[in-house]
């Protein structure tokens, strides 16, 4: 029995020194938060022992939507109940939506799109306590801690300058919140009162998310009355000229110009400048004698396998850095533009 009593005692001191550890983790980062914003270290102390690690939350952060093939992935949001949805959300708050477009340049149908995919206009707003979510990814994910801990650190500053409970409030998997779905940092730096009522107030009211939305997007440099990608076909596929252009990366290295030369095209009815920035994208289109679940106007576009992408596209990724993302925004916003024009 004498080494099962040792193997007991080796388990327990092992677990003992990784509870120690933890507890230090949370006492250095109680005492920072202190330190550097002058916190109540007993207010801290006490919001950080109401935490509680989610093992959903860290499943979930390593399956996210974005790992999905485009064929897959697109069919989540570009559905004929959120077009219409939207649609209705674009004629609600029509006012405020082109005054949010006049004031930032940043179309309406991109605002409604972004609110769509985010919160389907604030039907769904995430179940997670954001505490939680933000304890758990920053505390117990070392993949992504230094991210989340800092976040968690954005959280206590929100929630004392907007006078919110930070133990009430609920958000995503990964501790975004309200109908634009911004994570603590975003709202303490982009979020704006909207409807001049004294509050910036992403969680229940859509005129501020409106413009909240609009207002990120100018602030990560969104130009007026660009576009945002092209359709395109590849002169001679084979050849494989155009391959050394894709990339993972969503910064934009290339001109125009040298993808023109890589036997790249796009319609004639558009034109670019040969010094262009622009990025070279291939979507996943899977089986294209099949059509997929989606069954809105544009499954043409939804189904082209490779795109040009502008500046403009590359702002939306400051949104969620996926170019997943980006499309499907971008061809929801079109599709519902052209739904509520055929009204």
């Amino acid at each position: 029995m004498r080494p099962l009593v040792t193997f007991i005692f080796i388990c327990l001191s092992s677990l003992f020194s990784i509870n120690a550890l933890a507890n230090k983790k949370l006492e250095d980062f109680a005492n920072q938060l202190a330190d550097k914003h002058q916190f109540d270290l007993d207010y801290v102390s006490n919001i950080l022992k109401q935490a509680n690690k989610n093992t959903d939350i860290l499943e979930s952060i390593q399956k996210p939507w974005e790992a999905k093939p485009w064929h897959l992935y697109h069919p989540i949001f570009l559905t004929e109940k959120r077009i219409d949805k939207g649609v209705k959300f674009w004629t609600r708050y029509e006012n405020e939506l082109q005054r949010a477009e006049e004031e930032t340049g940043v179309p309406a149908q991109i605002i409604v799109a972004i609110l769509g995919v985010e919160s389907f206009y604030g039907t769904y707003l995430g179940k997670y306590s954001v505490l939680d979510a933000l304890y758990t990814l920053g505390f117990h994910y070392p993949r992504r801690s230094s991210f989340f801990k800092k976040e968690l650190e954005e959280f206590f500053l929100l929630t004392r300058e907007e006078g919110f409970d930070p133990t009430v409030l609920k958000g995503s998997y990964a501790g975004a919140m309200g109908w634009g779905q911004f994570i603590s940092s975003s709202y303490r730096h982009y979020a704006i009162d909207f409807d001049d009522d004294g509050v910036r107030d992403l969680l229940n009211n859509p005129i501020d998310a409106i413009g909240s939305v609009a207002n990120y997007f100018k602030k990560h440099g969104w130009k007026k009355n660009q576009d945002i990608a092209y359709p395109a076909t590849i002169a001679d596929e084979n050849q494989g000229r155009h391959q050394e252009y894709i990339s993972r990366s969503l910064k934009f290295k290339h001109q125009w110009q040298q993808l023109e030369a890589a036997g790249v095209i796009i319609d004639s009815n558009f034109t670019l400048p040969t010094d262009s920035k622009v990025k070279l994208l291939k979507m996943d289109v899977g089986q294209q004698d099949q059509k997929t679940t989606s069954s809105h106007e544009d499954w043409q576009a939804e189904n082209q396998s490779y795109w040009v992408a502008l500046p403009n596209f590359y702002v939306i990724t400051r949104y969620n850095h996926s170019p997943l993302y980006a499309m499907a925004v971008y061809q929801l916003s079109e599709s519902i533009f052209q739904r509520k024009n055929d009204q």
